[in-house]
């Protein structure tokens, strides 16, 4: 076991409180564990941005953006990090703000970064609210997303497991947190195929999830040509602000669609002239959409990813 001098390092790029670590096992005590830090966007909306690096025992899979919707009755928690660690201290977050309990726990999509701090959550009055996809993804997915979790974080990776959801959204489904409404929306296959969105009507804030990437590399684990036209329907959003699902807002709305969607058409594009030459996936890796690259963090890593899928869905087209 790491000794709590080496421990107290993770924290300071997470949060600047002060605190003393008390450890159960092999897992951190909940009162060890300080609240993330959260800024209010918006009348009631609250934003932690997480880091744009790759995961690591440094941030303890503090990679997405995530965050909580406060109304007069209840709190509705938008997606919830990428470790029962992170989860727990967005939990601290939303103690610090409000009294109010937490009703909803909405998981944007079945990414470990977006969903395995659920369990700080979990208790007989919270429901977790995902796409209707979201369960087939977990049985396909929940072990190999949690050994991979278990390497990267090692000790640190205890507790996190996937909560099960128990409100399946199909196509589009209100929740009601006292004199807020939030309208969640189900979306064909893109991002991935279990993406959903959360519009607070009261305020015009739209969660994206990881719908919409600002200065991180996109990632595509669905469908590229289907990302397009989810984007298309969403620029047709008449949001006034938003929250993607990595990186800070950097253009007003829906003009922060246009990077993301200038990265995507040149993939397209890019593979279907590959395709058309006959190069191999090996060569298209190798070429496709490396004009775009600028910018970008972490593209060496996600861009042959976007290019084999994109290769593999645009080869019989």
């Amino acid at each position: 076991m790491r000794s709590a001098r080496g421990l107290l390092s993770v924290f300071p790029r997470l949060c600047s409180a002060s605190l003393i670590l008390v450890l159960t096992g092999n897992a951190f005590a909940a009162e060890a564990l300080p609240p993330l830090q959260v800024e209010q966007i918006a009348p009631g909306n609250f934003v932690h941005y997480g880091s744009l690096e790759d995961r690591s025992p440094a941030n303890l899979g503090d990679q997405a953006n995530v965050g909580f919707i406060v109304g007069e009755r209840c709190v509705a928690v938008i997606d919830t990090g990428g470790s029962l660690a992170v989860g727990r201290m967005l939990a601290a977050a939303v103690r610090a703000v409000t009294d109010k309990p937490v009703c909803y726990v909405v998981i944007t999509h079945f990414h470990p970064d977006h969903f395995f701090g659920a369990a700080a959550f979990q208790g007989p009055d919270v429901q977790v609210v995902a796409h209707e996809g979201h369960g087939r993804a977990a049985n396909l997915l929940s072990r190999p997303y949690a050994n991979a979790l278990r390497r990267d974080l090692g000790e640190l990776a205890a507790g996190s497991v996937v909560v099960p959801a128990n409100i399946a959204v199909s196509r589009d489904l209100r929740l009601d947190l006292g004199g807020r409404v939030l309208r969640l929306q189900a979306w064909p296959v893109s991002h991935t195929n279990n993406d959903i969105t959360v519009l607070d009507e009261a305020t015009g804030t739209l969660w994206l999830g990881d719908l919409l990437f600002v200065d991180h590399t996109p990632v595509v684990d669905g469908s590229v040509s289907g990302f397009l036209e989810v984007m298309q329907a969403l620029a047709a959003i008449p949001a006034q602000r938003y929250v993607a699902g990595h990186g800070r807002p950097v253009r007003p709305w829906p003009e922060a669609l246009e990077r993301q969607r200038g990265y995507l058409e040149a993939v397209i594009r890019d593979t279907r002239a590959a395709l058309k030459a006959r190069m191999s996936l090996e060569q298209a890796t190798e070429t496709v959409g490396w004009s775009q690259a600028e910018g970008w963090v972490n593209f060496d890593l996600y861009h042959p990813r976007n290019v084999s899928a994109a290769y593999t869905e645009l080869e019989w087209e």
